[in-house]
């Protein structure tokens, strides 16, 4: 079971700790272990609590109500409100709660009603793309397991595979060459596999190389292909201490392709980007340049 503090809850929430604080000493609905410094700690299911108690605020009940509700009350609500409502915020709410309990069918069924509804790409911008991002940190941080992080991650990458394997491989003219890779160490795929998606839906050729490559595994394969571009997220390698020099030099090593970077380590990070090196700091970016 993983522990979280109250600056966790926060993030995951977007409820204040103050706020939550208050409910501690007013409705006795939260009880945290403390540190021997005196520090609150929460475990899952005061996660889990907090997520349902914002979900049902956001659909007009009032705190007094929810605190006076028994659990099993409580999860009723949210599962009437969660399959009823098609709103962005709910189902990240649904999709954090169905990653706390390792629950899969409740992801297929977040996943197969918004495909429905909005379409694959727009379900991945506007809930699987929030939902990482607002536990990647907690990620990196270790406040969520492995467990939790290795089943949500594995149940996305199988549907991102699936889309892209649905994708018909004729190429449309002015095609461009796109090269996409992570680099060696690094392991989070889902936002790689996610730019495939995109890119090979507008058209593009693609040579999709994965996980963990050595540098120069990339020198072969550029050498090979002569991509126009070069793709990478950068979530935890190189770290913050090797990321400029890692830039300068794919920036010196491939000067005639164009070198689309994101994830962690570059967006933000007041990087130096030569002239042929770009960072992406929204997916609509990348959706962009693949429509070119």
């Amino acid at each position: 079971m993983s522990t979280y503090s109250i600056k966790d809850l926060e993030q995951l929430s977007g409820i204040k700790a103050h706020t939550l604080r208050i409910w501690e000493q007013r409705y006795d609905i939260l009880s945290p272990d403390r540190t021997d410094t005196n520090i609150r700690t929460y475990d899952d299911n005061d996660l889990k609590l907090v997520l349902n108690i914002a979900l049902l605020k956001d659909h007009g009940y009032k705190i007094s109500e929810i605190s006076n509700m028994p659990p099993e009350e409580l999860a009723k609500e949210v599962l009437l409100i969660s399959d009823k409502q098609l709103n962005y915020p709910d189902q990240i709410h649904a999709l954090t709660i169905s990653m706390l309990d390792l629950d899969e069918e409740r992801f297929e069924k977040i996943v197969s009603t918004n495909t429905l509804q909005f379409g694959f790409e727009n379900m991945m911008i506007n809930i699987i793309y929030p939902f990482l991002s607002r536990i990647g940190t907690l990620w990196i941080t270790g406040s969520i397991g492995p467990a939790q992080e290795h089943f949500i991650s594995n149940l996305i990458r199988q549907k991102l595979i699936v889309a892209i394997d649905g994708q018909l491989p004729s190429l449309r003219k002015g095609a461009k060459k796109y090269l996409l890779y992570l680099p060696e160490g690094e392991m989070h795929e889902i936002s790689l596999l996610f730019a495939n998606y995109i890119i090979r839906s507008r058209q593009n050729k693609v040579i999709y190389l994965g996980q963990s490559l050595p540098f120069n595994e990339l020198g072969f394969a550029h050498g090979m292909h002569k991509p126009d571009y070069i793709f990478s997220v950068i979530t935890s390698v190189p770290g913050q201490n090797e990321i400029q020099r890692y830039v300068y030099k794919l920036a010196k090593e491939f000067p005639d392709s164009k070198i689309l970077l994101t994830g962690y380590q570059v967006v933000g990070q007041d990087i130096d980007c030569p002239d042929n090196v770009e960072i992406i700091t929204q997916i609509k970016y990348l959706m962009d340049i693949a429509s070119e």
